[in-house]
């Protein structure tokens, strides 16, 4: 794998399929399997952050190239505007650069994946998945008496890597952009956003909560 560091924000890496199925992944999995690509994505990750000292954290802008022999993928950390709701993409328009949580195929010239279901799928669709980093577990405690979820909004807790990590997935068809960009706010007071994957946190990590998690945590906590 090739690695270029753009700049502080932004490194460029280059894939060949070749060195993809070397690593124990087919192009099917890439682009049907969405566990498998990003499991795949997370391990090229950490290895550039070893080699490129590029840390993940915070939301992420993804641009890949689909190309004859391989990917070239562009991974840009998201500059999020004072308040907290909106993020630049740094890609021109019509490069249709992809937000973290689809992390989607997305340049002009790229080949189309988009009816495919996995890292590289559209992503037109509005996020209603989410995962947040928990600074201290303390702070979880005045956001679950301030925060008021519906029964259609799901919340787990997770212990990775010696950090506690909330995943939050809301029903996109009951729940407007509008509702959950507040909610999201809500949850930004108190956390940061993370671009771990809850797929990486259940392999990797320990399930704290399974549901329900300001309710438990008001119950025993509060």
């Amino acid at each position: 794998m090739d690695i270029e560091r753009i700049n502080e924000n932004t490194v460029k890496f280059y894939i060949s399929y070749i060195d993809i199925e070397k690593r124990g992944f087919s192009r099917d999995e890439i682009w049907f399997n969405r566990d498998k690509s990003e499991e795949l994505f997370w391990e090229m990750m950490d290895e550039i952050n070893d080699e490129s000292d590029f840390e993940v954290e915070g939301p992420l802008w993804i641009q890949v190239h689909a190309m004859d022999k391989g990917l070239e993928v562009t991974v840009t950390r998201a500059q999020i505007n004072r308040d907290g709701k909106k993020v630049d993409s740094p890609f021109e328009m019509d490069e249709k650069g992809q937000y973290f949580s689809n992390m989607s195929e997305s340049s002009s010239d790229a080949q189309s994946y988009d009816e495919y279901g996995g890292l590289f799928t559209d992503s037109n669709e509005p996020q209603s998945e989410f995962t947040f980093l928990v600074n201290d577990f303390e702070d979880l405690i005045p956001l679950a008496k301030r925060i008021d979820l519906p029964s259609y909004v799901s919340t787990s807790l997770f212990a990775y890597k010696e950090r506690y990590y909330l995943y939050v997935k809301a029903d996109a068809e009951l729940m407007n952009d509008e509702e959950i960009e507040n909610m999201v706010s809500i949850l930004s007071e108190y956390t940061s956003g993370s671009t771990v994957t809850v797929h990486r946190m259940k392999e990797y990590g320990k399930e704290i909560m399974a549901d329900e998690v300001f309710e438990q945590i008001i119950k025993y906590f509060s």
